[in-house]
This record gives structure tokens, C-alpha cells and sequence, in this order.
């Protein structure tokens, strides 16, 4: 079993004996979407820390939007649950780079892909960049904030 996955199991004991009603039910969602991932496709499977990790990723992103969408309806007592549940599942997510990190891995990417065409790339090899640096990345950044950035330094 992953490592992530039994922390995420033994944190959810914790909480059921604490009592924690917030962090039991967004503990045992993120464990339903991680056993959901792990018998989706032909043939189940064990899920590795990185795979945990994507799925907690884009479950967090899900409470995010959910939580902009229920603040916009003005419906303030559900996006106060869903930001407690964002803030539940971040616990478990690298933390984030800063905007002065992450110019400096998208520049280093650039710059690895600059070499591999032989002269500074186009925005059409846009993909090449976002492949680069989302693999420095690592789940460290949302993948907008790299598309954005990629998409200005390219354009320079």
C-alpha cells in the first residue's frame, strides 16, 4: 500500500475517534477517489504516492471551485465547508511554489527546450515548454499558473 494512502487511512481513524466530523468526511471522500482511481480502467491496481497525490490534487481543486461557485450564489455556509475540506486535503499536497520559484523553473525549462530545437522556441512549441516544466513542477503549481506563465515568456 502507498505510504500517502495509510496516512490518509490512520489520519481517518484519528479523526472517527476525535470526532472531527470535517476532516472524517473529507478523508473518507479522498480515500473513495483514490479507490475509485485504483479499480478505474481494465484491470485494478495499486495506486503509487504520485497517483495519491494527483488525485488529492485534483480533489482539492475541486473544493476550490466548489467553494467560488457557492460564494458567488451567496450560499456562505457550503463554501465555508468547502474551503475547510480544501484546507484538509492541502495538509496532505507539497507545498505550493512561490511565484519567483516557479518563473525560475519555467526559465529552466525553457531553456532545456530552447537547446532541444536549436533556437528560442515558438508559441506553437508551447507543448514542448508545458512538458518540461510541468515535469519540474511535480504538482507544485496548478497548471494555469504554468500554461499562463509559459505563455508570456514565449511570447516575449
Amino acid at each position: 500500500m502507498a505510504e500517502l494512502k495509510a496516512r490518509l487511512k490512520a489520519d481517518m481513524i484519528t479523526a472517527l475517534k476525535a470526532k472531527d466530523k470535517i476532516v472524517l468526511d473529507t478523508l473518507r471522500m479522498a480515500l473513495t477517489a483514490v479507490g475509485a482511481e485504483e479499480v478505474a480502467g481494465k484491470q485494478a491496481r495499486e495506486l503509487s504516492d504520485d497517483e495519491v497525490l494527483k488525485v488529492l490534487a485534483r480533489e482539492a481543486k475541486k473544493r476550490k471551485e466548489s467553494a467560488e461557485a457557492f460564494a458567488a450564489a451567496g450560499r456562505d455556509e457550503l463554501a465555508t465547508k468547502e474551503r475547510a475540506e480544501g484546507e484538509v486535503l492541502s495538509a496532505y499536497l507539497p507545498k505550493q511554489l512561490s511565484d519567483e520559484e516557479l518563473t525560475a523553473v519555467v526559465r529552466e525549462a525553457l531553456a532545456e527546450v530552447t537547446e532541444q530545437v536549436g533556437g528560442k522556441p515558438s508559441p506553437k512549441q508551447m507543448g514542448q515548454v508545458m512538458k518540461a516544466a510541468n515535469t519540474k513542477v511535480a504538482g507544485r503549481a496548478e497548471g494555469g499558473r504554468v500554461a499562463t506563465l509559459v505563455k508570456a515568456m514565449l511570447s516575449q
